[in-house]
């Protein structure tokens, strides 16, 4: 059974099964193609040389403090003996609501677009999230869409831990958690993965003329077809030019919000010839120019890679609306679907040469109590949780810098491009972005996560279908029988 079809299932478990058989076939010992001319390709320093695949795996809509706010050593909720200390005043009431544990499986979370996110931050009070979730929309068609919550309670308060989340709190003591990794710009999905593929949001009042670009936080223009919408330089540019290779896995099946922010619309079929939120990239100029719209593929052509050790050299990896976590997506539902794809990774040819990067696009309007970074007009913008699964990574380490995805691109172009940014004043398409957000002097340098002086650790793998270890009354939303039966203990670390 596939990827793509497991992400299509309600009861994961089955999907997870075809998973792990499909992947512990690691006969063959393809090799991914090698870099480009020598003088494009290449490491900054000889020790990156030892990753040759990186995978950025994004989910949808959790601040850090809603999944491991309690982590231990992580900067997370204040508390003093086990109690928050922060609270945040409910306007309907007049009451103080501190962050409350949820074992509930659905959450509703709140309104996340750039008004929201300026409202929840409030100047740095960080006291706007209630505020914002009782205000916004109820029982729109499509719940996902960032002017929403869901029907239910206001949940912005609540935090899971590995009662709920046990596999991403397995990956966490494991391996490398971030606890200062914000959004790259202060708004909603489509500009994150927008910054993700090219470290900017803007609009292009001429098709495929880069200097036609103006910055676009909230509402970057979105076309359909091959117009080149999108005409500013992406990270896939530089790539093919050094000759690495890249592809961008997509889980077809609806996408998680609606274009442009909208208030209403219809389920948006999510193919990886449909341009949009998730899938931005076929609206570029440059991927139609250098005849790169190929690699963008399904999560078929994700397992056939990982099965046969032919990963590229970069890789995106994007859900689909129901494995998206976005709320009222099932948490388990989406915790399932990534450790499948985790999974079949680590049962790779390719793994002792992989680092996976995961994380989640924004905050979904849920409680956090950091104050973003100032960097320049976009952001950045709040908290999200963020991981380094790697052989090489340290293990049980939390890394405290200052992060944004724009550290996902630096590291890329660490590994593969010498260290080149996507610069208008070298890339050869200049463009008016605001900054060049690989060389903010706050980032931080994500090869500090790793270790390459340790012999690569084997893979971790995990249940897809994890028993939370909670009494089984609080799933009151569940709708797997399997989540009420007994516990299940962590796999002891490595």
């Amino acid at each position: 059974m596939s990827l793509r079809l497991m992400v299509r299932m309600t009861i994961v478990s089955a999907a997870c099964a075809g998973i792990t058989s499909a992947c512990t076939d690691s006969s063959s010992g393809a090799k991914t193609l090698g870099p480009g001319p020598a003088s494009l390709a290449g490491p900054v320093r000889p020790e990156l040389g030892k990753i040759q695949h990186i995978v950025i795996i994004m989910q949808e809509n959790r601040s850090f403090d809603h999944y491991f706010g309690t982590f231990p050593g992580a900067d997370g909720i204040p508390m003093k003996n086990g109690v928050p200390t922060v609270c945040v005043t409910d306007p309907a009431s007049g009451v103080c609501i501190k962050p409350f544990h949820d074992g509930v499986d659905k959450n509703h979370g709140g309104p996340h677009g750039q008004t929201n996110a300026a409202a929840d931050v409030n100047g740095g009070s960080m006291n706007g999230f209630i505020s914002e979730a009782e205000k916004a929309q109820k029982g729109c068609a499509d719940p996902n869409n960032p002017n929403c919550a869901g029907a239910g309670l206001v949940d912005v308060m609540s935090y899971h831990d590995d009662r709920e989340i046990p596999n991403y709190w397995a990956y966490a003591r494991n391996f490398v958690l971030h606890d200062r990794m914000f959004q790259a710009n202060a708004s909603w999905s489509l500009p994150q993965h927008l910054f993700m593929v090219s470290g900017w949001s803007a609009q292009c009042a001429t098709p495929d003329i880069p200097a036609s670009c103006v910055n676009a936080l909230q509402n970057p223009l979105v076309g359909t077809g091959t117009s080149g919408s999108y005409a500013w330089t992406d990270l896939t540019y530089l790539l093919h030019k050094a000759g690495v290779s890249w592809k961008y896995y997509v889980a077809e099946g609806t996408e998680p919000d609606c274009d442009d922010d909208a208030a209403l619309c219809p389920p948006v079929p999510q193919r990886t010839t449909t341009p949009g939120i998730w899938n931005p990239l076929p609206l570029f100029t440059t991927v139609r120019e250098d005849s790169q719209l190929v690699n963008i593929q399904t999560l078929d052509a994700l397992e056939a890679d990982a099965r046969m050790g032919t990963l590229p050299a970069v890789s995106w990896v994007v859900p689909n609306g129901d494995v998206s976590e976005h709320p009222v997506a099932l948490v388990s539902t989406g915790q399932d679907y990534v450790t499948a794809v985790i999974n079949a990774i680590m049962q790779s040819p390719n793994w002792t040469s992989t680092a996976i990067f995961l994380s989640w696009d924004d905050w979904g309007g849920f409680y956090d109590h950091v104050v973003p970074p100032a960097v320049d007009i976009n952001g950045y913008g709040l908290r999200v949780p963020s991981m380094v699964i790697s052989p090489y990574a340290k293990a049980g380490y939390i890394d405290h810098q200052t992060l944004s995805f724009d550290a996902f691109t630096k590291f890329i172009e660490d590994v593969f491009l010498k260290g080149r940014r996507i610069d208008p004043a070298t890339d050869g398409r200049p463009d008016p972005r605001p900054t060049v957000r690989e060389n903010v002097t706050m980032l931080g340098d994500l090869s500090s996560d790793f270790d390459f002086t340790q012999t690569p650790r084997p893979p971790f793998l995990l249940p897809a279908t994890p028993l939370p270890s909670l009494v089984p009354s609080l799933v009151v939303t569940s709708s797997r029988p399997s989540l009420l039966a007994s516990p299940r203990t962590h796999p002891a670390p490595h």
